[in-house]
């Protein structure tokens, strides 16, 4: 066979070859772009969700940090791919601005949430928001800007004990709120804050949340379901990776002991105590795993 034929005919195998290969190959490893708000239930089950699915799957997946309202509207418009820390009814009038944009799954989070205004338990003459004009701070630590939970505070909770003038919301990042927490409380002193379950601060930390006689903070300090939305095209587009965050499902035991693993290991690398975790913790993500490597078989079919 001359040289030239034998090229052309080497060539035209591989390329059959190539597309042979293209066509049996299992759906999935691709790239995902998971919205991140910064609180640590979030950052715990994204990383949990990327290193299980780039080790299982060889997906890359990126994790891009936004407050609230560019989360839901990330989502919406297909620059992120999943957020997957929606509390509701809380996020409702973010969810009523992306509409059909966007797909809400089942619920991930199996336990109660709970959510409030929080001090130490060494502030102990302090029960009730009733009782925060003689807390000894005259601000609320709060967290992110965006977070639902600031404007009823600031129209509803505080002019309903009468402390609009006595006690400002100061807004700043849950690892700020935090960091003020642990110095407040390693010295003892008085500090009102936001706290919320499930939270490796609930475990760390004696307080106790504030009575609201008056049911001012509803309906944020009643229980929250936690789910995740995923762009509207995502099922279609992805199904390995729409099946697998479809699945995940964590109760309160289990969610706080992977932050507590990841605030051990490294929480500068959040990716790396969710690894540890995993392997310690195979049978709770051990279904999430079979049920996108079910959609990778049936989309390879």
């Amino acid at each position: 066979m001359r040289p030239k034929k034998l090229f052309a005919t080497l060539v035209t195998a591989l390329l059959v070859g190539a597309l042979a290969a293209g066509c049996g190959a299992a759906p999935g490893g691709g790239t995902l772009t998971l919205g991140n708000i910064g609180w640590d239930e979030n950052i715990a089950l994204s990383n949990l969700t990327k290193v299980a699915l780039e080790d299982e799957f060889g997906y890359s997946v990126e994790l891009q940090t936004l407050d609230v309202g560019p989360l839901f509207q990330g989502v919406a418009n297909g620059d992120l791919d999943a957020f997957q820390d929606v509390w509701m009814p809380n996020h409702e009038n973010y969810m009523a601005q992306v509409g059909d944009n966007v797909e809400m799954l089942d619920p991930w989070y199996e336990s109660e949430t709970r959510y409030g205004i929080a001090v130490p338990d060494y502030m102990e003459d302090i029960r009730s928001l009733e009782d925060l004009d003689q807390a000894g701070t005259d601000q609320i630590t709060g967290i992110e800007p965006g977070a639902a939970f600031h404007p009823h505070i600031r129209e509803e909770v505080l002019p309903a004990y009468g402390l609009e003038d006595e006690i400002e919301l100061v807004e700043s990042s849950t690892p700020a709120m935090l960091a003020e927490l642990e110095r407040a409380y390693r010295n003892q002193e008085p500090i009102i804050f936001l706290a919320w379950s499930p939270h490796w601060m609930n475990a760390e930390y004696d307080f106790h949340y504030l009575e609201d006689p008056l049911g001012a903070q509803e309906p944020f300090s009643n229980p929250s379901q936690l789910s995740t939305i995923v762009r509207a095209d995502l099922q279609e587009d992805d199904p390995v990776a729409y099946a697998f965050l479809e699945a995940i499902s964590m109760n309160e035991e289990e969610m706080n002991d992977l932050q507590a693993v990841i605030q051990e290991v490294n929480p500068d690398d959040p990716a790396e105590g969710a690894r540890v975790w995993l392997e310690d913790n195979r049978d709770v993500v051990e279904p999430w795993i079979e049920a996108a490597r079910e959609a990778q078989e049936e989309a390879a079919a």
